[in-house]
């Protein structure tokens, strides 16, 4: 009786899965979702919010970075938004964007569920131009368009439910969610830096260059950028930036990259990339 229940309850987590099982926007990858995605936008607001609410985050403002990074978001926002309009899946990503330039020394960004970006100053002198930025945004991006964020919470509400997955979370409280939220991305850790796979990794690199490509950006511009973030390690002793830490090897990620570049050049439009900073027109995006 005992092994009849185990199996029976494994085919309930089995069809709880199924049930849950989605397709990327971008890369076509599955995943495991078994929670609104609006739901997690919002707790991503909240975060946000008080992120840079906090005071020990110093947002920069008025100066020409802090420009640059609104300028690159909203290009790789409109473009981003224009192709999810063209796939008919454009409902299904409501959202709010926000781009701002934080002053850190570390040599990071990130991208919250909902388009609560973050860039930190630190990593400007590898970026260098828009099209470097836009590397490191469009990478960023696509782990949101991806929602590769969705998937870490849903396989984690999958462990805790076991299952209950199915239609658990509409049964949660703000602070059951909340909960969910911080321990995916980590008890004391910097908001926004959710540990994902190497295969997310791979996966934000391919979008990450269709996105750019998409807004007008050269994807051919990644490899020297990711050569300078490998040559960054140096600078740290060895260890690599948090921006890099739980990324593929250098030469996996450059050979990955390389093998990318034809499919994303498809979508090169070659338009703000070779567009004057000074001509550029920011596009905002609510």
């Amino acid at each position: 009786m005992r092994k009849f229940f185990s199996k029976y309850t494994a085919l309930i987590v089995a069809s709880a899965v199924l049930a849950g099982c989605a397709t990327s926007a971008i890369t076509g990858r599955k995943y495991l979702k078994l929670v609104d995605s609006q739901t997690i936008n919002d707790q991503a607001s909240l975060a946000y919010k008080e992120f840079l609410s906090d005071a020990s985050t110093k947002v920069v403002t008025g100066t020409a970075n802090a420009t640059a990074v609104k300028r690159v978001g909203n290009n790789i926002a409109a473009a981003t938004m224009r192709y999810l309009q063209q796939k008919g899946v454009a409902d299904q990503f409501d959202f709010n964007w926000e781009f701002n330039l934080v002053q850190s020394d570390d040599i990071n960004a990130w991208c919250m569920p909902g388009g609560k970006v973050a860039v930190y100053t630190g990593i400007l002198p590898l970026t260098g131009t828009d099209a470097g930025l836009a590397t490191v945004m469009g990478h960023e991006i696509a782990h949101a368009i991806e929602e590769h964020s969705v998937a870490q919470i849903s396989n984690q509400m999958a462990l805790q439910m076991g299952a209950q997955v199915l239609g658990a979370a509409s049964q949660l409280t703000n602070s059951q969610w909340a909960s969910i939220f911080n321990q995916a991305y980590g008890i004391g850790a910097p908001i926004g830096m959710l540990s994902f796979s190497r295969n997310d990794e791979l996966a934000a690199d391919r979008a990450g260059l269709i996105i750019m490509a998409m807004a007008g950006y050269d994807p051919n511009t990644a490899i020297t950028f990711w050569e300078r973030m490998a040559s960054a390690k140096a600078d740290t002793g060895g260890a690599p930036p948090e921006f890099l830490s739980t990324h593929p090897s250098d030469a996996r990620r450059i050979t990955q990259l390389q093998k990318y570049i034809p499919e994303a050049m498809k979508y090169y439009t070659g338009t703000a990339g070779t567009t004057s900073t000074r001509n550029m027109k920011t596009i905002h995006i609510k």
